[in-house]
């Protein structure tokens, strides 16, 4: 009788909760069960982050688990200060921070106080320690809805963490990076019409991020939209690969709508967001063919090509 093959990828993630002092087994391949500091056990579902971990390289491995592990580790943690949240709300110590849908479980969702900013995109409001960030609990609002907890930390996030806004020459294409030394710069895809005049929008913009530190935006105008999407891919992919923790590759189609005309401190506590859709061109230039890889971009093409023929 020949021996189970390894479990590579649940060796490195009971290995990742080890290394963080957590008691961790599998009681079957899609399920970790955790002992937590006070005794108690919880089970998690995995199998959307198998999933993500077996997309992954086995050298990645380590690091993709340790991530898992420090989120969940995070998710758990109790402590005197995090626990009067309407004092946070008040201390403006709440950020948003961006995740990508596979970085946080079906479990990890419902106990988060997170929402979706567009597809494969979460918004999750953390609080802001000096040494460290801790995600909210909805358990723990002690009443503070949810969409106080969102406008408290994208004002915060907005208005008390220093960014910048640079708009460069790529290749004949101009693109904007809002950055920033922190992680919350993605909330500033709330406040879009401060950097992009919606009125001047006809097309709206390609918005992408790739890490925590930055938002990359291209406003669609008379530069060729085909130029426009092998450049920004192709530099959304190179800070995507370059940077730490970073979030996604994927570009999105931005257009002012309803969300933008509101006043802006109320957008921020209405507990919507601005309307996102991912767009993508797969250009070969050998074969002299172009392939939307969504129905949007399609949309997109066609709108931009009504007023811009070939």
């Amino acid at each position: 009788m020949s021996a189970p093959a390894p479990d590579i990828i649940g060796d490195a993630l009971l290995r990742a909760f080890a290394e963080r002092g957590m008691t961790a087994s599998l009681l079957r391949p899609d399920t970790l069960r955790l002992t937590l500091p006070d005794g108690t056990a919880t089970t998690q579902d995995i199998t959307e982050w198998r999933r993500y971990a077996g997309r992954n390289s086995r050298a990645d491995l380590p690091g993709i688990a340790a991530q898992y592990a420090e989120q969940t580790a995070t998710m758990f943690a109790r402590s005197a200060t995090h626990s009067d949240t309407r004092n946070l709300l008040d201390g403006e110590r709440f950020r948003l921070r961006l995740y990508p849908d596979e970085a946080l479980t079906p479990e990890m969702r419902s106990a988060l106080v997170t929402r979706p900013l567009a597809p494969g995109l979460l918004e999750t409001v953390v609080v802001d320690y000096p040494d460290s960030l801790m995600p909210l609990n909805r358990g723990e609002l002690n009443g503070v809805t949810e969409e106080a907890a969102f406008g408290a930390a994208l004002e915060a996030s907005l208005d008390r963490e220093e960014h910048y806004s640079r708009t460069d020459d790529i290749q004949g294409v101009p693109i904007m990076h809002v950055g920033g030394t922190h992680r919350y710069v993605g909330s500033h895809v709330h406040v879009l019409s401060r950097y992009v005049d919606p009125a001047a929008a006809r097309y709206g913009a390609l918005v992408a991020f790739p890490i925590p530190e930055y938002v990359v935006v291209h406003v669609i105008g008379p530069v060729h939209l085909f130029a426009a999407f092998e450049t920004m891919q192709e530099l959304v992919e190179r800070h995507f690969q370059a940077g730490e923790k970073a979030i996604t590759p994927r570009l999105y189609w931005w257009r002012p709508g309803p969300y933008e005309q509101l006043p802006e401190r109320q957008a921020l506590h209405s507990g919507q967001v601005p309307a996102l859709v991912p767009v993508g061109l797969k250009v070969d230039h050998q074969e002299k063919s172009i392939q939307p890889t969504t129905a949007e971009t399609d949309q997109l093409i066609e709108l931009w090509l009504r007023d811009n023929p070939m």
